[in-house]
């Protein structure tokens, strides 16, 4: 009896320790795996999460380059547009100041209805007035449009109308000298070109000198320096020692 169950009892525990080893001896290899795998993947997220990070630090940078590059060419385009606008505004200050001189000089000397004719009707020098006193009064009323009135476009209009009916006038050189400051004063360049050169057109007209120096004004005020100089040296040449002459010299050297 004993026998038989020892005989039992060994097969048995023989079997145990070999179950036992069996399952002791695969523990660490299904653990090494594990770690290994788990270790393993953690680095390869570790690494792209990384690479992740740098790219969109440089794409962030690449953007900020970007927009600031954006932004000095603004700066630098807004810079230009100031200075452009402060030469205008100084030019058109300039003119403004010249307008107002002119308009000074023509309220000191402007002529009476009332005053009597000169010796010599055909003379159309400052000092000269028409035998026509509708015609006097008609230039009168013009120029008081701009003198008293500040009316420039009611003067502009009044001045076109006087030319239509006294083409032949001697305020004619005057009339269409400040008919050519009225549209230079509204950037109408084509017509103040227009009147200007209708004054130099008369060869003794005390408004000629002026209306070159506008001449060259208008070719600047449009890029056309080669007309400028031209027109400046003009006004240099043949009235040297007139106040013209001294505007013309410093835009010369202006240009």
């Amino acid at each position: 009896m004993k026998y038989s169950n020892l005989k039992r009892i060994i097969p048995l525990t023989l079997l145990a320790s070999a179950a036992t080893f069996m399952v002791a001896a695969a523990a660490p290899v299904t653990d090494l795996n594990s770690s290994s795998t788990s270790s393993g993947t953690a680095s390869s997220s570790s690494i792209e999460r990384l690479e992740r990070l740098i790219n969109s630090r440089n794409q962030i940078q690449l953007q900020l380059q970007q927009q600031l590059d954006g932004l000095s060419e603004e700066l630098s385009e807004m810079r230009g547009m100031v200075e452009r606008n402060s030469y205008e505004l100084d030019q058109m200050l300039d003119r403004q100041r010249q307008l107002y001189i002119e308009i000074d000089t023509l309220r000191t000397a402007k002529p009476a209805v009332t005053v009597t004719t000169p010796t010599d009707p055909s003379d159309k020098s400052t000092g000269a007035y028409a035998t026509d006193t509708n015609e006097n009064q008609a230039y009168q009323n013009a120029v008081d449009l701009i003198l008293k009135e500040k009316d420039y476009e009611g003067a502009a209009k009044a001045f076109k109308d006087f030319i239509a009916g006294y083409p032949d006038s001697v305020y004619a050189s005057n009339a269409h000298y400040w008919l050519g400051q009225l549209y230079f004063s509204q950037k109408n360049d084509i017509e103040a070109a227009k009147s200007f050169a209708k004054v130099v057109s008369y060869s003794d007209s005390n408004k000629r000198a002026d209306a070159l120096l506008k001449l060259g004004d208008l070719a600047q005020r449009n890029s056309n320096t080669a007309a400028a100089k031209k027109y400046y040296q003009k006004v240099v040449t043949e009235y040297s020692e007139s106040t013209s002459a001294q505007t013309a010299r410093k835009q010369l050297k202006n240009l």
